[in-house]
């Protein structure tokens, strides 16, 4: 159903479902986990967006040197009662998302640090040194 744009919102929202940029409300959902990241002689600094989100409700995975973090958020159980009313619209991003990146197979959990403050997670993932794989000789027996 479309309601008039007494909220300050434009007929296009409402016909389309969805905002436009021009929005002053508007969030969008891929605007979730936009991500700096700072080179420094030793170390990458990554600050990760995740603005509505827990800490509880973030995890930091590292497996075969890609570093994927996944953060969900929910809604709470809602009593509904006939005097609470109904809901015209949510805009509240309600979901999960997840972005992955390669740090190298010689990075272990123990060498990033993490920091989740005021709707910014921030890492600190070290360089590591490429070592070169040293190749095994495997030597075939010869009998006679």
């Amino acid at each position: 159903m479309l309601m008039p744009s007494i909220f300050g919102e434009n007929f296009v929202d409402d016909f389309f479902g969805y905002p436009t940029r021009s929005n002053k409300y508007y969030v969008d959902h891929h605007d979730l986990m936009k991500t700096d990241i700072k080179e420094k002689e030793d170390q990458f600094e990554l600050d990760i967006n995740l603005p509505g989100f827990k800490k509880e409700n973030i995890s930091a995975e590292l497996k075969d040197g890609y570093l994927t973090i996944s953060a969900h958020t929910s809604k709470d159980s809602e009593e509904k009662d006939e005097t609470s009313g109904k809901y015209i619209r949510k805009e509240r991003y309600e979901g999960s998302c997840s972005r992955s990146f390669y740090v190298g197979e010689d990075v272990t959990k123990e060498d990033i640090k993490a920091k989740y403050e005021n709707g910014i997670l921030s890492l600190i993932v070290p360089k590591m040194d490429k070592k070169p794989k040293v190749e095994e000789k495997h030597f075939i027996s010869i009998e006679g």
